[in-house]
Formats: structure tokens, sequence, C-alpha cells
């Protein structure tokens, strides 16, 4: 039987659902918008509300509508209570901002693929800056990426939430490659030894970072 509301929350008033298409790197086009308008206009959709991860929620769905939105819509479900990566976000980065250092959108979608759907500890979120304003977000943010002039510098155990937690450096002046080869080294050794549930910046607050960086291969 098919399930009547897949990928999609039920709200306070304990009748109707939110869902969050997923939208890498919150990179939008003309289409999506207008997808998502007829969907909202068709169903009387409520509330449409930009979330911190550069996503869009909609909510205020009926349960018997979720699956047909979902259809209409033809777009996947962004994560939200799974324990995987639930986005990646980015600042425009060298596209076309005049303080980029490097490329944040292109790193940012990578990352997306790489780990879209990945079986984790707990929830994760990732932010990409492209040079060290950190725009993305990046020491408060489970991975944080920041582009400097000689590289990528990766960043691991934030956290902006009720216990927030500045996030430790791993590593810096990291090309693309290297970066991508430190993260997936963090996320090993966290999906190793994290307990259910635990983030990341929990799971360093009770470790220690040394223990990890001593798994990184920089």
């Amino acid at each position: 039987m098919e399930e009547k509301a897949k990928g999609a929350i039920l709200q306070r008033d304990k009748e109707t659902y939110a869902i969050v298409p997923r939208i890498p790197v919150g990179l939008v086009t003309p289409e999506i918008f207008k997808k998502i308008a007829d969907v909202v206009n068709k169903y009387d959709i409520p509330i449409m509300k930009i979330t911190s991860g550069q996503r869009l929620a909609l909510v205020g769905i009926k349960e018997d509508d979720v699956n047909q939105v979902w259809n209409d819509l033809e777009m996947d479900a962004g994560k939200a209570k799974e324990l995987c990566v639930h986005y990646v976000q980015a600042c425009p980065g060298t596209a076309v901002c005049k303080f980029g250092k490097q490329d944040s959108l292109g790193m940012g979608i990578e990352l997306e693929k790489l780990f879209y759907g990945k079986d984790l500890p707990a929830k994760v979120k990732i932010g990409i800056s492209g040079c060290p304003f950190c725009c993305g977000e990046s020491y408060v943010r489970d991975i944080g990426l920041i582009g400097k002039k000689k590289g990528w510098t990766v960043i691991f155990g934030g956290n902006s939430a009720g216990r927030p937690r500045i996030g430790d450096v791993i590593a810096k002046n990291l090309t693309k490659d290297k970066a991508f080869q430190v993260i997936k080294d963090c996320l090993q050794y966290y999906t190793e030894n994290a307990k259910k549930k635990e983030r990341t910046a929990r799971f360093i607050a009770r470790t220690g970072i040394e223990s990890l960086k001593e798994c990184v291969t920089v």
C-alpha cells in the first residue's frame, strides 16, 4: 500500500504536513519556481518558507494531497528527519562574488552528489564558504569548508542549535580532491565511533578532536 504522506512532516495541528523539496546548494531555475507556484496554487498550500538550509518548505498540505504534490513537483524530497546529510548550503563563491576565493557552488554540488543518502549516525549539515567572510556558516555546521587563496580549510563538529559549538579546523590549504578525502575520512571515523543520533558536535565534545585528526589523511 502506498504511504499517504511520503517524505512529509506532520505539523503542530496534527492534520497537515510540510515537505521540503531537494534544492542542492539553493540553486533554482525559473522552471522550478513555476512548478512550485503552480503546486501551491493548485493545492491551496498556505505557507511557503525559505529555510536556513537554503531550501523551500511547503507547509500546510492535506495528507491526501501529499503524494500528488510530489508527483506534480517532479522533485526529490530533501532529507528532514533521516540520519544522513540533510543539506549542503553554499555562498555564491567565485561564480559571481568579487570576494570569492574558491568555487563554493561547484564544491557544494559535488559534495551533495557524493554524500546524498549516505547513512550516518545522525543528521549532518554542510556549510561551504568561498572566502574567509564565511557566509556559508561553515564554523557552525557539522562539516564546514572555507575557500582561501591557497585552497580549502576543512572544519568538523560545528553546531548552531541550542548548545552551539564552533567547529574544529582539521586541515588547511587543501586542493579540492584532498578536501574531499579529508571529509570522507572524518565521516568514516564518525560513522564507526559515534552513538546513534549523536551529532558531530556532541561526538567531538565526548571523544576529543585529536583522535579524529589521527585518522585523517592530509
